[in-house]
């Protein structure tokens, strides 16, 4: 992986832009899809105008929203999509027997026809809303299919799971994503600290997703660290600078406190390891409490080395527990923490608090119905991997070609897919909240403000819904009209403040994570027709004689 290029705003001929990763090309890919893309080609219906939509049918994680993420990605893909002539020599070899001006057809192929509409990145989404519509030569449109779906179906979902673990822990709480170990693979690392920040995270200690993205990055040690030393033998320098340039003996200050809070029987090479690393950081010093003994040893050995620290002007920042009764630790650790000032004239009270030990969205819920005093979450197993549902589901289905609306059929209701090309416009209430996002078809008029509007059940036709929005807003964008748009490639930053913004604007029960009230979801009574229509006229009539 690579820094991401310039966003400067240039044609696609001038400067293409190149994916994050370097392994995102038109061969990352389904053999299915170039299967498809020759045959189109032999057909003579390559360039063929299709419409595809990429969307989800359910919620993630058994909730009621998700929140759309990878567009960027997306289109640095569409961006540098170009066989080069390595790929095209291996194409050859999968595809023997295909007539040889196929590759020259291959060769000569890019995006500059395609036209993408989508959400924007860290909008509020829901099932059946095309996330993208992508309209173009039907052979091309064909073979986006797979890599956009890996830079989508990933994206969202993470996203996903971080905006729920940042609602479980609340607004106040710093949560540092720690998944970088226990990801999938270097990319399913990065993309994770990537799209965590964008949901609402404060920081990763993945330093190339800091370097790539500009993320703050955060850490502080292991057990390791803490166990590689035996005592003050293994400390070969006893001394500290502090900030006024004075060099104190810094161990001789650490067991001279110690003494003074009688906490002589903790571990001679846990406190050793402590001052080690706050030699090395001694403002912002964060030390991790539970290697020996949490309560007897490590929350006194970092109380001393607080003390200290503060004494010679230092700013300490806290501790980390990582096993344990979280909730109860947390608590006891806050008590011995404000006991220290009485003994030592020194408020070591408001220190952070953290804690880590496989904490997933239900340990959050859990402890926030417990008394604790953590201030901070380092998360990183049950984020970045997404235990709780590993995979979105996410689908990229063709809705029209040559101007003919298409579906896809099936007896599960919810399976079926929407013809033609549709737009999703979300329905605003007098109190400022979004009551429901309804899709139309692209030709028919958009709903406006103050205008009632009657909204369907797809699969319902009992369920009809009369609304009269104070406000309308159109959700799809042009993004990508053979190069990119006005709509250009927002910051990290402009996303994850969209991100607050969406999640403020929606009701809370539509968030909660236990029984959420599901968002509704319509279509308009012209887009209800059409497809009915169309389902009637597909579907074979069963003949019993």
């Amino acid at each position: 992986m690579r820094h991401p290029p310039s966003r400067k705003d240039t044609p696609l001929a001038e400067e293409p832009l190149r994916p994050t990763n370097p392994l995102v090309s038109p061969l990352l890919n389904d053999l299915y899809q170039l299967n498809m893309a020759y045959a189109y080609w032999r057909a003579g219906r390559q360039d063929d105008p299709a419409v595809f939509d990429l969307f989800f049918r359910r919620c993630p994680f058994q909730g009621e929203f998700a929140l759309f993420a990878g567009l960027e990605e997306a289109l640095r893909l569409l961006s540098s999509f170009r066989f080069d002539d390595e790929q095209i020599a291996y194409l050859r070899t999968i595809l023997p027997h295909a007539d040889p001006a196929f590759f020259d057809w291959a060769a000569t192929m890019d995006c500059s026809k395609v036209r993408v509409s989508a959400m924007r990145e860290g909008t509020m989404v829901f099932p059946r809303e095309p996330l993208l519509r992508v309209e173009g030569p039907l052979a091309i449109t064909q073979l986006l299919e797979t890599p956009l779906l890996n830079l989508v179906n990933y994206a969202t979902l993470v996203a996903t799971n971080a905006a729920r673990f940042r609602l479980a822990a609340g607004p106040d709480k710093t949560l540092l994503e720690f998944g970088l170990r226990r990801a999938q693979g270097p990319d399913g690392g990065v993309s994770a600290s990537r799209y965590c920040y964008m949901a609402g995270w404060d920081a990763t200690s993945n330093t190339l997703a800091g370097q790539l993205f500009d993320i703050p990055v955060a850490g502080t040690m292991a057990h390791s660290f803490i166990s590689s030393f035996g005592g003050f033998e293994d400390l070969k320098d006893h001394t500290i600078t502090g900030p006024d340039g004075t060099v104190h003996d810094f161990v001789e200050l650490v067991l001279r406190c110690r003494e003074e809070l009688e906490f002589t029987a903790t571990s001679d090479g846990e406190l050793a390891a402590f001052v080690a690393f706050a030699q090395a950081f001694p403002n912002g010093f964060l030390a991790l409490v539970d290697t020996y003994n949490t309560l007897n040893s490590g929350i006194p050995n970092f109380i001393v080395l607080a003390v200290v620290l503060t004494r010679l002007g230092f700013k300490p920042l806290g501790l980390r527990l990582d096993s344990g009764d979280l909730a109860y630790l947390s608590s006891r650790a806050r008590e011995m923490l404000s006991d220290a000032r009485p003994r030592t004239s020194v408020d070591l009270s408001r220190l952070k608090i953290a804690a880590s030990n496989d904490i997933n969205e239900d340990t959050l819920l859990a402890l926030n119905q417990q008394s604790h005093e953590i201030d901070l979450y380092g998360i990183g197993t049950h984020l970045v991997t997404c235990q709780k549902q590993p995979a979105l589901g996410g689908v990229y289905k063709l809705a029209e070609v040559r101007s003919e609306p298409c579906t896809k059929l099936s007896e599960i209701a919810e399976r079926r897919a929407l013809p033609g090309r549709k737009e999703v416009y979300r329905l605003i209430l007098s109190s400022g909240l979004p009551f429901v996002d309804l899709m139309t078809r692209v030709e028919d008029d958009p709903p406006e403000a103050g205008k009632p509007v009657v909204c369907r059940d797809l699969f319902n036709e009992l369920h009809r819904t009369e609304v009269t929005p104070a406000q309308v807003i159109r959700l799809h964008h042009l993004v990508w009209d053979g190069g990119l748009t006005d709509y250009g490639l927002p910051s990290l930053q402009e996303t994850r403040a969209h991100v607050f913004r969406e999640l403020r604007s929606m009701r809370s029960d539509h968030l909660r994570s236990l029984n959420p009230t599901p968002y509704k979801v319509s279509v308009s009574e012209q887009l209800y027709d059409f497809a009915h229509s169309l389902w009637l006229q597909q579907t074979p009539i069963a003949r019993v004689r």
